[in-house]
């Protein structure tokens, strides 16, 4: 029984039906979504971790290789995305009381003069939802906040994003503003945008450029270990 909730769960993620008004890419599945079956694990005590690792985290990683296939587009991704974080908000107070620590702080902002989203909450969601404690600083955010918030907060990491090539430029200046405060050793910098690149994450002084949201959450994970 168990297994037959948290692989009908996986599969809704994959369809990306966060309840069961929800059609999803495959018009034929019904039922209950991600949502329902989050609540209908819990009724059947089957541990959060579990019901992450099983079916939520599960799902995603099919939904991430839907995407790199062409597969899957933003929209796809997205409503996938979203139901997943549909459920960590409803796992989160259970998480919290049985003390599973998460996988570390992660804040993420688009630079000041940026106003572009998308990619940004994509990134937040697929780390809220891989077990990450994220904060969403917004957009257009001023690289003094961004400073503010690493030296009052103390984050792991911090994501900053931008699409364009000129407001990309304010990336460096940020990790210039980190090491002027004492703080750059402090928090790994990961950064990505359509005009973004390794050379330049390496040009600025980041720890990594990220691709995409699956992107960030492999290397986030691999600096777990």
């Amino acid at each position: 029984m168990n297994e037959d909730i948290i692989a009908v769960l996986k599969e809704n993620v994959i369809q990306g039906r966060m309840t069961e008004d929800d059609e999803g890419i495959d018009d034929s599945l019904t039922g209950p979504g991600v949502v329902e079956l989050t609540q209908m694990a819990l009724d059947n005590n089957i541990p959060p971790k579990e019901i992450i690792a099983g079916g939520l985290t599960a799902g995603m990683e099919i939904v991430g290789e839907k995407f790199n296939a062409k597969e899957y587009y933003v929209p796809d991704m997205l409503a996938s995305a979203e139901a997943v974080s549909t459920a960590m908000d409803i796992l989160k107070p259970l998480l919290e009381a049985s003390d599973i620590k998460s996988k570390g702080k992660f804040a993420i902002a688009t630079v000041k003069g940026d106003i572009h989203d998308i990619g940004k909450n994509i990134v937040a969601i697929l780390l809220k939802g891989a077990g990450y404690d994220v904060e969403d600083l917004g957009i257009d955010v001023p690289t003094e906040k961004i400073v503010d918030y690493v030296r009052e907060n103390k984050p792991e990491f911090l994501g900053l994003s931008a699409l364009l090539t000129t407001t990309m430029l304010v990336m460096g200046e940020v990790i210039e503003e980190l090491k002027a405060a004492g703080l750059r050793d402090t928090v790994k910098v990961l950064i990505g945008g359509a005009a973004v690149s390794d050379d330049f994450a390496r040009e600025i002084g980041a720890d990594t450029y990220c691709s995409d949201g699956f992107h960030a959450v492999r290397v986030l994970d691999s600096f777990q270990t």
